[in-house]
């Protein structure tokens, strides 16, 4: 079920948890750094091509896809020795909102209900985009995969929130751009599931089967 507008929304959930990359920010910058910027520099600090630099990052990373190294910033510093946050926060005027986000965040923290981020993010990554966007001022709660201990892809990691944040799975609603973090959201009990379909703004909308999708969160506005 997508709700039509606001107060829609409202009538059926008292939570409401939001994925920040890709969800909320524009996964657009994401992407120009583990595709573009990080391989120039890992390729530029080993002496081999851009390409080459390419294919072999994608090769260490596709093994941790979805696991909590795969998301920490540290880990790649140390496997890469390279200071990826630092990249990050060269490149961080690339960082912005998706179409309508920073709106619908204003308007739903108006509203009586409560507002939560679920992010796989790093803590340094999370700091970086802040200072940018402010993006936590709008949240009840933040909730990173690394302070749970396990990446929202894996069941511990929705018994950990559910330790530190008494939600009702019937009456929240969880929207992200990952269709493996939505399915473990499902197989928890999570109720309504909404998938962004659309999470770079530069490339076009990726095709949805499995979950309710929207273009992006303004939608939700009507």
């Amino acid at each position: 079920m997508k709700p039509e507008n606001i107060e829609a929304l409202l009538e059926v959930c008292d939570t409401l948890m939001l994925d920040m990359d890709g969800t909320l920010l524009d996964l657009a910058y994401d992407n120009y750094m583990w595709l573009e910027h990080i391989p120039a520099e890992y390729a530029r600090q080993n002496d081999m091509t851009e390409d080459a630099a390419r294919q072999r990052l994608c090769a260490i990373m596709k093994s941790l896809e979805g696991k909590l190294d795969w998301y920490c910033l540290d880990h790649w510093s140390n496997a890469l020795n390279l200071d990826i946050a630092a990249l990050h926060r060269d490149q961080n005027r690339r960082i912005d909102f998706l179409p309508g986000a920073r709106k619908f965040l204003e308007t739903v923290s108006r509203h009586n209900i409560r507002l939560l981020m679920v992010t796989n993010s790093h803590q340094h990554t999370l700091d970086i985009k802040t200072e940018v966007t402010g993006i936590v001022e709008f949240f009840d709660g933040i909730y990173t995969s690394h302070a749970l201990g396990h990446a929202k892809e894996d069941q511990p990691f929705w018994h950990a929130l559910k330790e530190v944040e008494d939600f009702d799975p019937a009456k929240t609603m969880f929207v992200d751009d990952n269709v493996s973090v939505l399915q473990s959201a499902r197989d928890y009990g999570v109720k309504m599931l909404l998938q962004v379909t659309q999470p770079d703004s530069r490339r076009p909308a990726r095709q949805n089967r499995d979950f309710i999708g929207i273009n992006g969160v303004a939608e939700l506005l009507g």
